[in-house]
């Protein structure tokens, strides 16, 4: 096989980098991008057309907010109304005739594009997605999702890019547990969000000043665009917790003679997970309201900072996996300023600690940007790369 043709759903932030590192002089000759969908559009391309580049390609799509175009824009082009269930059963029906294999990248963070994978990986798709709620929602699902990679010739399954973007930290957990280590404990700063406000809150090395307010931090955070337009979004933890579900379920399913984890059957609301969103506040419809009343509650957040300090600690928020004690949660907890997790943090960074039987004396340490869409689409690129040399596409890199 020569190459791997790919369907793009979701051509937002990461869904666009995508696009570009797939035509990337490197890789422009190993993938066909053969779809891409909006919210409301499909933009089909002939697999034998000539390949385009990525600012052509992007500029064949209509905005969602655009009508569905009436003619096509260029004699390749075709276009539909967006419908991902009749685009997997289109590419699964034109990856039988051709014999060529098709990738489904799914850029988008919607529940319902999830829950086609198992279709999708049964009739000989693969799926690569950064896409954490198919593998991280129902227990159902994600037995489903598990259950159709063992249909015959059915696809392969990618999901790097769930947790921690462009990191390897489950290709790392992967190795390990199929090598045969024993994985005890997984703890780690999971979001990119949580991390930029304590490394700023309550820092290793305090600046020479008065320490920040905590709703300073976040109002700061909000603008320069590293929490979600409603910061409640990232302060209830519930990103974290995803993440968290996705690791303690990729651990449950392999074999060990340690006590298993909590079921999670719904999946990240199953977790013991903190939240960081003062109830006063929970009512709060906008960001911009949210970030105007922050102030009321910084007393609580300068109280739990001054503790820490006293101890000669900072404050962190961080998800638990502990095999041994059968707990995963995610929540704020205080460590010493020596410990990697304060001194050797900084900006956004993710940081995640594999204690394992192999890495009992110290552990492995996975660490660095965490968030952007640049990275994320690299753990998605790395992915289909991974997925084009297990079906056989050379790939000489």
């Amino acid at each position: 096989m020569s190459s791997c043709c790919v369907a793009i759903v979701g051509v937002g932030l990461v869904g666009k980098q995508v696009v570009q590192q797939l035509t990337s002089p490197a890789l422009s000759g190993l993938f066909k991008i053969v779809s891409l969908t909006n919210s409301k559009h499909t933009l089909a391309l002939s697999p034998s057309a000539p390949t385009l580049d990525a600012k052509t390609l992007l500029s064949l799509l209509p905005a969602s907010s655009q009508p569905l175009p009436t003619e096509s824009a260029h004699p390749a082009a075709s276009y539909s109304p967006a419908s991902p269930t009749e685009l997997v059963k289109k590419l699964a029906a034109d990856a039988r005739a051709s014999k060529q294999h098709t990738i489904l990248i799914d850029c988008t963070s919607d529940l319902a594009v999830t829950e086609l994978y198992p279709a999708a990986i049964s009739s000989g798709l693969s799926v690569v997605t950064p896409n954490k709620k198919g593998f991280s929602s129902s227990s159902d699902l994600f037995q489903q999702v598990v259950d159709a990679q063992s249909a015959p010739n059915a696809g392969l399954v990618y999901l790097e890019a769930t947790v921690g973007a462009g990191l390897p930290i489950i290709s790392t957990l992967r190795d390990l547990l199929k090598t045969g280590d024993e994985v005890t404990k997984i703890e780690g700063v999971f979001s990119g969000t949580m991390s930029y406000i304590f490394n700023n809150f309550s820092p290793a090395t305090p600046a020479d000043g008065p320490a920040p307010k905590f709703s300073e931090v976040v109002k700061v955070a909000k603008e320069n665009g590293y929490t979600e337009p409603h910061p409640a979004d990232d302060l209830s933890g519930s990103d974290v917790a995803r993440k968290l579900t996705i690791l303690s379920r990729l651990l449950s399913i392999n074999p060990s003679s340690l006590a298993a984890l909590p079921s999670l059957p719904d999946g990240y609301a199953s977790l013991d997970t903190e939240t960081l969103i003062p109830s006063a506040l929970a009512d709060c419809k906008t960001g911009d309201e949210f970030v105007q009343r922050l102030p009321d509650h910084d007393a609580e957040f300068e109280q739990l900072r001054a503790e820490a300090e006293k101890e000669g600690k900072v404050l962190r928020y961080v998800g638990v996996i502990d095999r041994e004690a059968g707990v995963v949660k995610c929540g704020l907890e205080k460590y010493p300023v020596s410990h990697p997790f304060a001194s050797a943090l900084s900006g956004s960074d993710n940081i995640v600690a594999f204690h394992t039987a192999r890495y009992s004396q110290r552990p492995l340490i996975v660490q660095g940007a965490g968030a952007g869409a640049d990275v994320t689409a690299m753990g998605v690129v790395a992915d289909a790369i991974k997925v084009a040399e297990r079906m056989g596409v050379r790939v000489h890199l």
